[in-house]
Order: C-alpha cells, then structure tokens, then sequence
C-alpha cells in the first residue's frame, strides 16, 4: 500500500462534493465535479494505453483551459511528470527547456502567433507524439477510445516527482524545479489553512497554469472543493467581466496586475466596487502602500494578503495579511510595519512563514542581513538535469538557498533586504538595489525607479538611479532645485534621499531618465540585466554628469 501523498487523491472529494454542481468554467462550457473528474480518468486511461510508464516526462504548452488542469492531474495520475512549458516562450527557449526535462509527448492547443503553433515533433529527439489538447482528431483520441476500459490507481514516479516547473529565469536559461506531490499538497494545505479558500469559493484564473503561481493556487482550490473561472489569459476587461458575471470570490495578483485592475475600474466611472471578491492574494513582488489602498476601494470586501515565494520553494513561503475588512476601519496590529516602505534598518516585511516552512539566515553575511535559507516539504527535489547537489548550501546541510538576502525581527516577521545577486559593490560597501529604490519610490514625480551599479575604476561600482517620471512632471537635466514646479533632477533626488536617511554611500550618484518601460519576465520579475545591458550600452550616458 502506497501512503505517500497524491495530488489526484482530491478527485474523490470533487465528485462527492461538486457531483452535480459546476467545478470548472471556461468560456461557457460548464462541468461538474463527476464530469471533471470523468475528463481525468479518461485521458489517465489513455495515457495508459498509449504505454505512458511511470517516470515519462509530459510537457504541456498551452493557454489556460478546463482541459489543461485535467492534463496536469491525468498525467501525475499515471505516474508520469508533467512539466509545464511557457507559450510566450521563443522556439529556441521551447526546445532548450524540452531538452533538459526530455518529454515523451507534448501537448499543445491549437491557438496561433505562439512557438508551439510553428512546432515540428522531429526537432525534439525524445518526442514520440503531439497532441492537440483541444483538437477533436488525432491520433491520441482514437487510441483513448480504443481497447477494453481498466481499473485505475494512483501511481507515482520515482522519488514521488510530479511536476517540472521551470523558473521564470530573471538570468540566464531557465531551470526546471523538480516538485513532489507531497510538496504541492502541503503547499494547498497552507493556503487554505491561510487564505481561507473553501467549497464555496469561486477562483477566477488570473496567473497562467505554466507559472507555479498559478499552479499552486489552481490546486489548493481544487482540493478546497471550489468552483474554477477559467481565462485562457489574463485580461483586465474580461477579468471585470468574469467577476461581475460569474460573482468571483478569490483571485490572485501580481502587482502589474493589480494596478490594471484598478486603473481599468477608475476609467470605468460607472463601476461600481465589486462586492463579491472576498480573498485576494498577491505574489510576485510587494504592492505599495498606495496600490493597497486604491485596492480596498475597487475590492471593500476582501481581504488583501501577500506572499513571498518563489518556484524552488513550490510558491508562498511567507504571508502577510495587508487588508482586512473585518478588523475596525480595516486596520491590523501590524499597521505599524511599513509594509511596502522601508523601515529604519532596512528591508521590506514580507510577513511569517507558513507551518510548514523552516526560515533561517546564513552568518556570512555583513549586518545589512543574512541569505535566507529554507527547508521542509515544500523544497524542490532538485533541478532537473542538474546535479542534486546545485541550489544547496555546503555549509548548511539540508538548507536550500533562497538567493535573497533578509533578517528575521523579534516578531519573527521576514524582512527581505535584496538579492544576493543583485548586490552592488561600491567603495567597499554593500548596497542593495531594492533598499534604494524603496525610498525613491516614495517620491510623488516618480512612476518606476530601479537602481543599479555599472563599473567604476574608483569605486568598482558606481550606484545608477534610472526613473521613470509621472505624467504633469519634468525631468531637467539642470541641477537647479525646481522642485516646487513639479520638476525633477539629479540634485533633487538626492536631496530627497538625504530627507528619507538614506545612507550616503547608497544614494546614487548619477540618474538617468528611463522613457520606456523596465523590461519584466513573463511573471513580471524585473530584468535588471537587461537594464544594466542597455544603460551600458550607452556609454556618452555614463560619462556625462546627471
């Protein structure tokens, strides 16, 4: 008897539960909690036939549907690994990640302008077939329908793998986090222990199924029992219409997210705020104080959390509830933690670690913090393809390394300070970008600020402020205080990091305007490499006085 954990054990619960009543929507095609469940064992069938064994890897390049989260569970069921691959992806990132997790199959919808819409089976050895998830023939639908029915079990794949979930690889090439079902059910279990999710939640898919975000999520909701809104990708008119029509309760954002959601309701004057939205979870970098609070007006009822995570870690680490309408006026005991802004010492709270989750930090590192390391269930296995070894700190046996440097308060609350990798080196100091930029942001000129360090003969690096600036002010290159005429300079900036006690060694010692948007992974995630590449690919740039 196999005891271990299975993320399909929640098909049980689902046909008992929801049997009659809808589990998952998309786009008008409804099914219960049997027929969902029916869609599941059918494909697992087929796979079966088809002589899927335990251990064969299945990859999935989709836009978000009802059948692809019957995939994900038909393919785990049978003991296969799934692993999810990014259809924003370009051919060349396709085949490299298909390169490294090796699938069998690919399976793919049949929607047009992405890489595996252009997808030639013969150019991936390991490939023996592609499906079409959506396609009504193929060869895959006669083998499915062919041969005498079999009794089904659960099987599991070696070491109880059962999703390769690639990084959304702010540098360099993606690496597939190998998860277990034991860390995907524990991951669920906090979330509905913290979030509240239940069998009355209506969960709108606002995070596409390749990111473990949206994975995570979309399972803690099945196993809750709840019903499945589903978009094949976000979009911030046809997620207002999916809420209002469908009474969505929970949802998921990114702070990018976010602030669509509420520009998109402040141009629509005749919004009304949404009542029926009792749950929000925010993942992906912090929200500001400002976005929290325009949120709780769009969303009255809900309550707002925030979660630090990321793929290694199966998702959500820490939690920290920033809203809740059943405390008087909203307010929380913890409304004394600058949340989104930094506090004296530096660093953004991020909130408590989940029950799961074990939080030390390093002693390596100076008093700015120590890199944040973790361990329990909700750990990788490893990287796909790499040696096990890779991730882990020497030192500290059994501990993953996070790559993020933090600190750990008397309340047991976790400050993140920056990334390890992100550190700036300048006049023999330590400086972290996020801790910069925190305070500038809190300027009202400006939109986008990211802080960064190029090479200095002197100083090994010289600390670059690039802002992005409001509409109705200006940038001058002048460094004339003209602030009071909604300008905005060098001179100025640093002025208002002097106000702000920012150390002086961290204040920047040039800006420079940045007229485009930062560029950002699929998941949102900033890519300073990219900003450091083109800034030093305009050397006049450096060289003048800014």
């Amino acid at each position: 008897m196999h005891s271990e954990a299975h993320i399909c054990h929640c098909l049980s619960r689902l046909a008992a539960i929801r049997r009659d009543s809808a589990v998952t929507i998309n786009e008008g095609r409804r099914k219960t909690g049997m027929q969902f469940v029916e869609g599941v064992t059918g494909l697992a069938r087929g796979l079966l036939r088809l002589g899927i064994k335990p251990g064969d890897v299945i990859s999935v390049s989709a836009l978000n549907s009802d059948l692809y989260l019957e995939w994900l569970l038909a393919i785990t069921y049978v003991g296969g690994i799934a692993a999810p691959l990014n259809y924003r992806w370009s051919m060349e990132e396709a085949k490299s990640a298909m390169e490294v997790a090796r699938p069998v199959m690919l399976v793919t919808d049949s929607s047009s302008c992405y890489w595996h819409s252009k997808f030639k089976i013969d150019s991936v050895p390991s490939l023996r077939w592609h499906v079409q998830i959506d396609g009504p023939f193929n060869v895959f639908a006669n083998e499915l329908l062919a041969g005498p029915a079999r009794d089904l079990d659960y099987l599991w794949a070696p070491e109880n793998a059962a999703i390769i979930c690639f990084t959304s690889g702010t540098t360099g090439r993606p690496k597939g986090a190998t998860l277990s079902h034991s860390a995907l059910v524990v991951q669920s279990l906090a979330k509905i222990a913290i979030v509240r999710y239940d069998e009355d939640d209506v969960y709108l898919h606002t995070a596409p199924l390749c990111h473990i975000g949206g994975i995570s999520s979309a399972l803690a909701v099945l196993m809750a029992g709840g019903c499945h809104i589903i978009m094949p990708k976000f979009e911030t008119e046809s997620a207002f219409e999916a809420i209002r029509y469908h009474s969505v309760t929970s949802l998921i954002t990114v702070p990018t997210m976010m602030a669509d959601l509420i520009s998109f309701h402040s141009m629509n004057r005749t919004s009304e705020s949404i009542k029926s939205v009792s749950k929000i979870l925010n993942g992906g970098g912090g929200l500001s104080t400002k976005l929290v609070e325009q949120a709780t007006k769009v969303f009255p009822r809900a309550k707002i959390l925030s979660a630090y995570g990321m793929t290694e870690a199966c998702s959500s680490l820490t939690f920290m509830t920033l809203y809740d309408p059943t405390e008087e006026g909203g307010r929380l005991p913890s409304d004394d933690i600058e949340t989104s802004n930094l506090s004296s010492r530096g660093g953004v709270c991020v909130g408590k670690p989940a029950p799961h989750v074990e939080l030390k930090l390093s002693v390596e590192e100076s008093c700015d913090g120590g890199r944040i390391l973790m361990r329990g269930p909700h750990a990788m296995l490893y990287y796909w393809g790499l040696p096990p070894s890779l991730g882990s700190n020497p030192v500290n046996e059994g501990w993953l390394d996070t790559g993020d440097i933090g600190r750990i308060d008397e309340q047991g609350n976790l400050w993140l300070v920056g990334r390890a990798k992100d550190k700036i080196k300048s006049g023999g100091e330590n400086i972290y970008p996020e801790e910069v930029e925190g305070v500038l942001f809190q300027h009202p000129g400006i939109s986008g600020v990211v802080v960064i360090g190029v090479p200095d003969s002197r100083l090994t690096e010289m600390v670059i402020g690039c802002v992005r600036v409001k509409d109705g002010w200006q940038w001058t290159d002048s460094d004339v205080d003209r602030s009071q005429n909604r300008c905005l300079s060098g001179m100025i900036l640093r002025q208002f990091c002097k106000d702000k006690y920012l150390t002086g060694f961290k204040i920047p010692r040039r800006f420079v305007l940045w007229e485009k948007s930062f560029p950002l992974t699929t998941t949102g995630k900033l890519r300073r490499d990219e900003v450091r590449a083109q800034l030093m690919s305009h050397a006049q740039i450096l060289s003048s006085k800014i």
